[in-house]
């Protein structure tokens, strides 16, 4: 941006209707000079929306920046044959972005994404303080809004908790005398140990080599019924695998049916042969 466009961001005046409509049409026909002049002409607009939401936490340029998104958005779909002025028009976009961006910065974990739900966020943010002192939710404020805004009494209060609390750092040390231990040295880790893994990929080996005897074991016509009722990518049914055999869907089941029988006997067979080796080693 140069400078003679910085100068006019800074100083451009308010305008008149009609020089609003004259600079929307410009803006309409391509010409970005008028979209810059319009945007100067409502920073003051912008930052008087995103004052109301310093007690949030994040600097004031970045809610000015952010509610300039939203101006930047509601010129794309303003009208100007509406009877509306364009700062009419765009406080709710200048609003909805800065919402969206306090919310988004709030947490590391999102909170809300539809407007009921930042509607409720910033309703609960009025109770905040007395959260962060350990005092609960009013339950008679909570079912309030669990009315208003189609949730449960249980799901405000959680959401009131997590405002009220905010994110840790995982490297934040633990307790005054845990000197080198942080957080995240006491979070579980769910995931399954190296042993485990090998233990795993041990036991699928077995049953895989298990299976294919037990299906070399099969006479021909049914190990592929059982091949292509259960191990192919497009399994056929019955009464399609019947007529391509010349067969009733009936036979196919009974065939089916003393197929998996056999299989059945053979692996638990197997099973009970290890089970014998393991105990007579033990």
């Amino acid at each position: 941006m140069t400078d003679g466009v910085n100068f006019r961001l800074r100083s451009a005046a308010r305008l008149s209707r009609e020089e609003e409509r004259e600079l929307i049409a410009r803006l309409q026909r391509g010409d970005a000079s008028a979209g810059a002049l319009l945007i100067a002409s409502h920073l003051r607009f912008v930052t008087h929306i995103a004052k109301r939401y310093r007690s949030y936490g994040q600097p004031l340029s970045d809610l000015v920046q952010e509610g300039t998104v939203g101006l930047m958005e509601a010129l794309k779909r303003f009208n100007p044959e509406r009877d509306v002025r364009l700062s009419t028009y765009a406080m709710w976009w200048i609003r909805a972005s800065i919402q969206d961006y306090v919310v988004r910065s709030r947490s590391l974990v999102r909170i809300g994404t539809t407007a009921a739900q930042k509607a409720l966020f910033f309703n609960l943010r009025r109770v905040a303080g007395a959260l962060a002192e350990g005092e609960p939710v009013a339950e008679d404020f909570a079912r309030t809004l669990a009315a208003r805004f189609n949730t449960s009494v249980a799901d405000v209060i959680a959401l009131a908790r997590r405002i009220a609390r905010p994110d840790q750092s995982l490297e934040a040390p633990v307790g005054d005398g845990a000197e080198g231990v942080r957080l995240i040295d006491r979070v579980e880790d769910d995931r399954p140990s190296p042993e485990d893994l090998v233990l795993a990929q041990s036991e699928f080996r077995l049953w895989r080599e298990r299976l294919v005897r037990a299906l070399a074991a099969l006479p021909p016509r049914e190990l592929m019924i059982i091949k292509r009722r259960f191990l192919a990518e497009r399994a056929p049914s019955r009464a399609a695998l019947a007529r391509e055999l010349g067969l009733s869907k009936e036979r196919v089941r009974q065939i089916e049916m003393r197929a998996l029988a056999r299989l059945r006997a053979v692996i638990e067979a197997a099973v009970g042969s290890a089970e014998k080796r393991a105990s007579a080693a033990g």
